[in-house]
């Protein structure tokens, strides 16, 4: 579905993370930092700039920003600046144990663990009791 720039900005304006200091101006020699909190997204063909009273996109063309046209077709521009959604967390799979080593687990005495000496040696240690708090 073919996407204007105006609905471009609209979405794209509340998915840019807001940032300070991003705007700077050249006064002299010096450069000065200009509190305005923008948001901002980029990639290599182009730039979504909204600052809180307006926004605006730009297609990055040799070192050159050109504002594009209200009724231009944004919607490569919205493919490729559109940050995903956050996945949840992916479960890991379920650790799979050799069925020897099972054995030799279920028949450590209950109030011992297994453990390791000093020489990397297994040992049987006696599990620590914890008491109420």
């Amino acid at each position: 579905m073919k996407k204007t720039v105006q609905n471009v900005k609209n979405s794209l304006k509340f998915k840019a993370q807001e940032k300070e200091g991003v705007l700077s101006i050249k006064v002299g020699v010096k450069k000065y930092s200009v509190p305005v909190k923008a948001r901002m997204l980029s990639s290599s063909n182009y730039l979504f700039l909204s600052f809180p009273a307006s926004s605006e996109l730009y297609e990055i063309d040799a070192k050159q920003l050109n504002a594009l046209d209200k009724d231009a077709d944004a919607t490569e521009a919205f493919d490729v600046l559109n940050p995903g959604k956050r996945r949840a967390r992916r479960r890991s799979a379920a650790v799979s144990m050799p069925s020897d080593l099972a054995e030799a687990l279920k028949n450590l005495p209950s109030g011992y663990k297994l453990g390791y000496g000093t020489d990397g040696s297994p040992k049987l240690v006696r599990t620590r009791k914890r008491g109420k708090i």
